[in-house]
This record gives C-alpha cells, sequence and structure tokens, in this order.
C-alpha cells in the first residue's frame, strides 16, 4: 500500500494523488490518498475503500515514528533519480510507503489512467445537484471565471495577483469573441471582499448581447464542480482552474500576462497545461 501524504489545497492533492494512483495502477500497487480519507468529503473516492480516518490516523502516525518508510519528492527529479525512486517503490519489501512531495510526477501514466482517476473524483450527487440548480437558467455560452487572491499575493512574488481592472479587460475580450452569442459569465473565487456591482456594472451587455453575471459563492468542491460545466474558463494560473477543466476537457485560458491580447487560440487544453504548471 502506498500511502499519498498530499500537501497544498484540494486541487494540487487531486493532481499529486492522480499522478501516484497511476504510477500504482501501472505496477499493481495500491494507493490510498490521505487528505481524501478526511478532508474532502464529497467526491467518490472519499467512499471507496481505505479512504476513512483511521487508516488515516495509522499511516500518519507509522510514518511519523519510522514503522513505514517515507519517500519524499520534494524537488524535481531527473530521469536517472526517477528510475532510483522506481526501484525504491517497487522494493517489495516495502509492503507499505508514505510517499510525500508535490514533484511526484508521472504524466505519461496519468493520461494513460485519466479515465479512471476523473471517476475516482466525481462529485457527489449532492454537489452535482446543487450546481444544477445553479446553473439552470443559463442562457447561451457559459464562461467560468476564477479569480484568485489571497495566497496570490505572494505566490511568485505576487506576479498573477491581477485587479478588477484587469480581470473585467480579459472578460470583455472573451465578450467580443463571440459577439452574436447570448452569455452566463459565473465568476468565482477566493476573495470574499470582491466587489461584485462593479463587475456586473461594468460587464453588463452592450449593443444587444445579451449577458448575465453570477456569483455561486459556493463551497471550494461546489465552485470545482460547477466550473467544469462551463464551456470555457478564464483564470490566473492555478491547479483550480486547470482540475476544473480536466473533467470534461474544457479550453482553458490562464492569463499570464493581462495585457496580451485573448484569441481563440490563447486557450489551451489539460493535456498540455498540467504539465506547464507554476
Amino acid at each position: 500500500m502506498i500511502f499519498v501524504h498530499d500537501k497544498g489545497r484540494m486541487a494540487n492533492n487531486i493532481l499529486q494523488y492522480g499522478h501516484v494512483y497511476a504510477w500504482g495502477r501501472e505496477h499493481n500497487r495500491q494507493t490510498m490518498s490521505m487528505r481524501f480519507a478526511y478532508k474532502y468529503p464529497h467526491f467518490h473516492i472519499s467512499h471507496t475503500r481505505h479512504h476513512n480516518f483511521p487508516t488515516y490516523v495509522f499511516a500518519k502516525y507509522a510514518a511519523k515514528w519510522g514503522l513505514i518508510p517515507t519517500v519524499s519528492f520534494d524537488e524535481p527529479l531527473d530521469e536517472e533519480k526517477k528510475e532510483i525512486v522506481d526501484r525504491e517503490l517497487l522494493n517489495r519489501k516495502y509492503n507499505m510507503v508514505l510517499v510525500s512531495g508535490w514533484y511526484a510526477r508521472w504524466y505519461d501514466l496519468f493520461l494513460k489512467y485519466k479515465p479512471e482517476i476523473l471517476q475516482l473524483f466525481a462529485f457527489d450527487d449532492k454537489i452535482e445537484h446543487k450546481v444544477a440548480e445553479t446553473m439552470k437558467t443559463s442562457n447561451g455560452l457559459r464562461l467560468g471565471v476564477h479569480i484568485r487572491r489571497g495566497d496570490y499575493a505572494t505566490f511568485q512574488g505576487g506576479r498573477f495577483l491581477y485587479s478588477d481592472e484587469q480581470y473585467i479587460a480579459v472578460i470583455r475580450q472573451f465578450c467580443s469573441l463571440h459577439p452574436e452569442e447570448p452569455l452566463t459569465i459565473y465568476i468565482c473565487g477566493n476573495d470574499p471582499k470582491l466587489n461584485k456591482d462593479y463587475f456586473r456594472e461594468e460587464l453588463r451587455g452592450e449593443g444587444g448581447n445579451e449577458r448575465t453575471i453570477v456569483f455561486p459563492e459556493g463551497s471550494p468542491t461546489e465552485d470545482l464542480c460547477l466550473l467544469s460545466h462551463c464551456n470555457y474558463l478564464i483564470g490566473a494560473p492555478s491547479t483550480f482552474s486547470l482540475v476544473a477543466a480536466m473533467y470534461r476537457d474544457l479550453p482553458l485560458y490562464w492569463i499570464e500576462n493581462p495585457d496580451s491580447k485573448l484569441t481563440e487560440d490563447s486557450f489551451r487544453r489539460f493535456d498540455y497545461l498540467f504539465r506547464h504548471i507554476y
């Protein structure tokens, strides 16, 4: 059994476990996500065998007390180091091992087993039903926007901390790409002080173009589910929008430079972007 000691937030945890799960499937090793054993209960994986609080406690303290070994991925690995780590994980004397670190990555295996990973991280019916209720009045094309603030004040030196005006300018460019279509724009994020009236005023329809602006105000899991049901996604580079795009292979635009011109070719798919995480 490989216990995955996930780090970071929910979307990071999904990606990290997905990589280790794919490696385990390829090598016939069982895996267990410690975070999804207790912290995020509204996914299918949280109801599967081994994903429960007692197993989480066992793995945590067995590793802490040195009863099971830990294999760490705290820095990127070159091919030679990956081979060494693979041999270590395959060593059958380790009936149980804890994997820790953000750089546990097997991109090709992840894509190979992506359908299974998507099944594991399917949302519970309760979440899907709530999101369906929120989106039932959507009209035309659905654009999901993820506004990341909070920790992005320091992440990458604040490189991706964008103002309301910058987000609005990008959204307007998207609207100009679809001038004849009614749009429903869902704006999610982690800024509790977001000036919603300002967004509504600045993004209201022009020239007969119908636009509906919605602030879902759901939990992170509900926001992730809702974004996954949009037609397009826009946001600062983050694993949250990336995972939302993964569910239905949605076109996603990461705002790497808010002054860049937005075109249809600016949008990328998950299979490319997940290899280029910041």
